[in-house]
């Protein structure tokens, strides 16, 4: 799935920004970026929803992400798994790309389900680390991928101080506890040493 031929950066990421903004439902009021870096997801997010909020804990991402920012979106330096500002139950669509692996697993998608709104939708990109035989050669066929898309693409660059951190779970265990948090979430592990998952929470009152 390629990037956006006009993003001003490319890196693993940024590549799956279109499966995030394909995963938006119709009619989408109200979405939420979660750890938004430099807004340039949210941003994008503006055209597929009514109001988008992109938050980050970074003051140095939130500063970047403020210095273009379209009519219907916010930006807020805050902590998306304990700050009040965010309403829980507030947003149709919650996008979370890289992050949860910076917190624990369950609590930080425990979170993301809290802010999902009844008959929303949650879309998580993230990463996991390699333990199986397999999981080293599927690790493996993404390279030459990687290497071409950054070839055609510049590099593989992204915003100055973007946090880094390595996942402490690998795939077998992330896919096994998405599954128990998340019944009926679609899970698929991607080339470029990512996952998405998708879940959308039932109706109040649904079983």
């Amino acid at each position: 799935m390629p990037a956006h031929t006009n993003d001003p950066y490319w890196n693993h990421n940024v590549h799956y920004h279109p499966a995030v903004l394909a995963a938006v439902p119709d009619d989408c009021g109200t979405a939420l970026d979660v750890g938004c870096g430099d807004g340039l997801l949210a941003r994008k997010l503006a055209s597929r929803a009514g109001s988008v909020t992109g938050v980050d804990r970074s003051p140095d991402m939130i500063l970047l992400a403020r210095r273009d920012v379209p009519p219907n979106v916010t930006f807020l330096e805050a902590d998306y798994l304990d700050d009040a500002s965010l309403p829980e139950g507030g947003y149709d669509f919650v996008s979370a790309v890289a992050v949860v692996h910076h917190a624990a697993f369950e609590a930080a998608v425990g979170r993301l389900v809290r802010l999902t709104a009844p008959g929303g939708r949650l879309m998580i990109v993230g990463l996991a680390y390699n333990r199986t035989s397999l999981d080293w050669v599927i690790s493996g066929c993404g390279v030459p991928a990687s290497r071409l898309h950054a070839l055609l693409r510049g590099g593989k660059r992204g915003p100055v101080g973007m946090p880094i951190e390595d996942s402490t779970m690998h795939w077998g265990q992330v896919r096994k506890t998405a599954r128990q948090l998340l019944p009926g979430c679609r899970f698929r592990r991607r080339l470029l040493w990512r996952y998405t998952l998708i879940w959308d929470k039932p109706q109040e009152g649904d079983s």
